[in-house]
């Protein structure tokens, strides 16, 4: 009896954690998946790089995932980045701009990851050191992000802002050992933003600036800077993002390219546990978050759903998900289960 009683409370204490729900989304919407499509699971080999609709979600969810580790940063110091599909723009120009005026392609990458970093500090500098709301402050580069984009394709007088690159589409869209090139990347960029956040002081002066920024400041925590910093950090996600992006179709177009990916990074650091409350930092789930929103996007294209049906459907599932992760909603399902919470 009471090692029932004790697998039924790690069960309760399963089920009312976070982390479990977006798993069991994830997981489930690869069940429905394999049921609509049989061949589903299926993994090739075509060209030197593996083929199949697993890594396809994989693969497709790269620049969202990207973006959402940014985003998720800035989410712990309470804040929010509404212009990162702008940044991304913005780094795509560029990278079209300095290939056609010659300069050397490692040059041109720097360039654009740079460039997101300048659009960070320029939202940095309004949230932190001039005092404006974030949703605020990134509105403006928001609205008016695609237009410079624009700006600057007209910069060169061309009206096919197109490039060839083999080293920057190779990081796009290039495999080593059958494995796509931009997973390879997006793993590096993990394993350093992870080792800033969780081996250095930097992750606990964020979450202590999020969960209370006058008593950090008391405490010693410079909490302009950590705010100042991790729109930075946001804006490097965006331009590494908008390199990825612009490479997959050798092409800068900024009105549409990563067009509301800013909704997608909120809605997976959400997804991922992460509050808008700021405070709390979780990056592997926010991946995980990136996922459950491209295995969803992919479930519905293969399902042969309308389009008209797609963002309804999608909408719907994000909001089953969010809901199960309520402390709420967790707390009433307990009493359905146990008859207590």
């Amino acid at each position: 009896m009471t090692d029932t009683n004790a697998k039924t409370g790690r069960f309760h204490g399963l089920l009312q954690s976070r982390a479990i729900w977006p798993l069991l989304a994830l997981a489930l919407i690869l069940i429905v998946d394999g049921i609509i499509s049989p061949n589903f699971y299926d993994i090739r080999i075509v060209e030197g790089r593996l083929f199949g609709n697993l890594i396809d979600i994989f693969y497709r969810a790269v620049p969202t995932a990207m973006v959402a580790l940014g985003m998720a940063i800035v989410i712990g110091t309470k804040g929010i980045d509404l212009s990162v599909g702008s940044i991304a723009a913005i780094s795509g120009a560029i990278i079209a701009w300095r290939i056609q005026a010659g300069d050397p392609h490692g040059v041109v990458l720097f360039y654009a990851v740079g460039a997101g970093a300048i659009c960070g500090m320029w939202n940095g500098g309004l949230v932190a050191i001039l005092g404006i709301q974030p949703i605020i402050a990134t509105l403006i580069l928001m609205v008016s992000g695609r237009g410079i984009g624009m700006l600057i394709n007209l910069f060169y007088g061309g009206t096919n802002p197109s490039f060839q690159s083999d080293l920057l589409q190779g990081l796009s869209t290039g495999s080593i050992a059958y494995i796509p090139t931009r997973l390879i990347v997006f793993a590096v960029l993990f394993v350093v933003v992870w080792l800033v956040l969780r081996r250095t002081a930097l992750g606990l002066f964020v979450e202590a600036t999020g969960g209370n920024a006058a008593a950090s400041n008391l405490a010693g925590v410079n909490a302009k800077l950590i705010i100042f910093v991790a729109y930075v950090i946001c804006g490097i996600m965006a331009g590494w993002a908008g390199v990825i992006l612009t490479a997959d179709t050798h092409t800068s177009d900024p009105v549409s390219v990563a067009l509301y990916i800013e909704l997608d990074a909120i809605l997976a650091v959400v997804i991922g546990g992460g509050s808008l409350a700021g405070g709390r930092i979780y990056l592997g789930m926010t991946v995980i978050g990136a996922l459950v929103i491209q295995a969803l996007t992919t479930s519905i294209l293969i399902s042969g759903l309308p389009p008209e049906y797609n963002l309804i459907i999608k909408a719907l599932v994000v909001l089953f998900v969010l809901v199960l992760q309520s402390e709420k909603a967790r707390r009433g399902l307990m009493t359905k289960l146990w008859g207590k919470a």
